[in-house]
């Protein structure tokens, strides 16, 4: 063995299948792309300990305005009634309640891609 040799880059033991090249050291895999990876937009149990954390936060909000989950449902129950008795006047009612949850959900939204594009970085 020279001296020349003993310098050279060794290549790691091929684990991967022949057609596909070695992942470079220090190079983090990236995790399996399955379609429900894909549909959740990232592993079931880090979208489930994201919705976990917001569905407290806004939880604790909603107790503090004193709105309970059976408030809730009863509304949506409430909603459905009133829809179906307003007939053509539903539409535009639910362009309002569309207007009023867009104001919560659409900044929501945004910081969450915001993150999402920080912790992608």
């Amino acid at each position: 063995m020279s001296e020349d040799d003993r310098f050279a880059p060794k290549t790691p033991p091929h684990w991967t299948a022949p057609e596909q090249p070695p992942a470079p050291s220090g190079v983090r895999p990236r995790p399996q792309e399955t379609a429900l990876n894909r549909f959740l937009g990232g592993s079931p149990g880090g979208v489930f300990l994201r919705l976990l954390f917001v569905s407290l936060i806004v939880g604790a909000f909603l107790m503090w305005l004193d709105i309970r989950p059976w408030d809730v449902f009863r509304g949506l129950k409430q909603l459905v009634d009133r829809i179906w008795g307003l007939g053509f006047d539903a539409i535009r009612e639910i362009a309002d309640y569309i207007l009023a949850g867009a104001a919560i959900v659409v900044p929501v939204w945004l910081v969450l891609r915001l993150m999402n594009m920080r912790n992608a970085r």
